[in-house]
């Protein structure tokens, strides 16, 4: 079975050949940077949600792959606090899309006002913890929950819920009460 992954990013990759790994067994993973075709720094639940179906619709494309994944990380803005979301989504050969969301957690004051500013978050974070790529390793997430979770296990999070989707609708029935 080949599975695409749209993005290069290590943690998303990671997450995505953790989790598929487990259930899944003959695989093979490709993975292509594609757009996502909404912005840089994604700005609301649903932009970021967009983004993720775009990632693996166009991963889809790309590889003719049997399976494709996006994930896409995002901010939203609720009652003055910015909040960071995750989205996760998956394409199907039969043109079937399932989406699933993460983790939410605020982000510190100071990181939101370099948001609004226009930046993008993984640029504010290497800058915050003066290191290089943060994204591909702990994330936002890891920093700011000290290490507890890192972006990779966030997304794993998510490829769990779209496998189980994707079991739950490939077995047609509901579970016996």
């Amino acid at each position: 079975m080949k599975i695409a992954i749209g993005t290069k990013n290590q943690a998303k990759v990671g997450a995505v050949e953790a989790i598929v790994s487990q259930y899944f067994s003959n695989v093979q993973f490709e993975h292509v940077d594609v757009a996502s075709e909404v912005s840089i720094q994604p700005f609301s639940n649903e932009e970021t949600r967009q983004g993720a179906i775009n990632r693996a619709r166009n991963a889809l494309i790309a590889t003719h792959a049997d399976i494709s994944f996006g994930l896409e990380g995002g901010v939203e803005e609720i009652d003055g606090l910015m909040y960071c979301c995750n989205w996760g989504a998956v394409a199907l050969k039969d043109g079937t899309i399932l989406s699933s969301s993460g983790a939410q957690f605020a982000l510190p004051e100071k990181i939101a006002i370099e948001l609004r500013s226009g930046k993008e978050l993984g640029t504010v974070m290497d800058v915050f913890t003066n290191e290089k790529n943060i994204r591909h390793h702990a994330g936002a997430i890891g920093i700011f929950t000290n290490g507890l979770i890192d972006r990779k296990e966030m997304f794993e999070h998510i490829v769990k819920l779209l496998i189980g989707q994707i079991l739950f609708s490939s077995s047609k029935e509901l579970p016996p009460k």
